[in-house]
């Protein structure tokens, strides 16, 4: 998933060195008059901790024979583990994706909290201007769902070719709607109303994985999904390890063996922070 710039995280995160670990989630309190003489006990705010569990160690390996090696006239060790780390990373902002999708799809956590949303409209795959309308209502239903997006970074992560759908737009190319952000000499978005829009390929969008081979807190079907607006706090990551490489000779084979390896873990935190972007067919 394409990263913004200025280092910040597209999830709400924590380095940890247990299986697990507790995300706090606290709703809001009211507001009273108060009343000369009477004794102030103090309200309860309602206040959850969210359990984020670590997944299997995820590995990406290959395998080099000493021979091939020897022949080839190039190095391929470098591009090898920069492969290896690529496919890592790949995998971690699926999984992330996932739980974004999963979070606008949950159930509110508190008594009269709000939920995630789903916004349905065939057009968000199709047409531009029915696409950034729909990333509008998306950030007005976080703002009425009370979440602060005038103090937090708001994202929309689409796919490539929902990306330049609105790119190569009038929205983005006609100055007088966008500030003049795009051009037919080249093409550039980053915000719509504030919203960072990111393209990745790193999604399930318009996927079925209900029975896909990966654990089951990620598994699910998007095959409607075309977009997703969000926060930082719609989804927990945990992470005891960061991206790790290996390398060894192994002489009962005669070739070097790479590995690279990590150990993360993503759940659902707060729903009311995710809205999915979605068709009806």
């Amino acid at each position: 998933m394409q990263q913004p710039q200025g280092g910040q995280s597209l999830t709400n995160s924590v380095e940890h060195n247990l299986k697990s670990a507790q995300f706090p989630a606290i709703f809001k309190t009211s507001a009273e008059y108060h009343t000369p003489g009477t004794e102030i006990t103090g309200t309860a705010i309602p206040h959850q901790e969210v359990i984020v569990t670590l997944d299997d160690l995820l590995i990406s390996d290959a395998f080099i024979a000493d021979i091939d090696e020897a022949m080839n006239h190039y190095d391929v060790r470098g591009p090898y583990a920069n492969e290896l780390g690529k496919s890592l990373a790949l995998t971690q902002d699926k999984n992330i994706a996932r739980m974004v999708i999963q979070s606008a799809r949950a159930s509110a956590i508190f008594s009269g909290g709000n939920g995630g949303s789903t916004l349905s409209n065939d057009g968000y795959a199709t047409d531009a201007t029915t696409l950034i309308s729909g990333l509008n209502t998306a950030k007005q239903t976080l703002d009425e769902n009370d979440v602060p997006v005038d103090t937090q970074r708001v994202n929309a992560v689409l796919k490539v070719a929902e990306w330049y759908l609105v790119a190569n737009s009038d929205k983005n190319i006609n100055r007088d709607y966008n500030e003049g952000q795009g051009g037919l000499h080249h093409q550039n978005l980053r915000t719509i109303s504030d919203i960072y829009i990111l393209k990745s390929n790193a999604t399930p969008y318009g996927t079925d994985e209900s029975a896909a081979g990966i654990p089951t807190k990620y598994q699910g079907d998007w095959s409607l999904t075309v977009g997703a607006v969000y926060t930082a706090d719609a989804v927990a990551s945990l992470r005891l390890m960061n991206l790790q490489t290996q390398m060894g000779f192994d002489m009962r084979r005669q070739g070097t063996l790479m590995i690279a390896r990590m150990a993360v873990g993503h759940g659902t935190l707060r729903p009311d922070c995710a809205v999915e972007i979605a068709t009806v067919t």
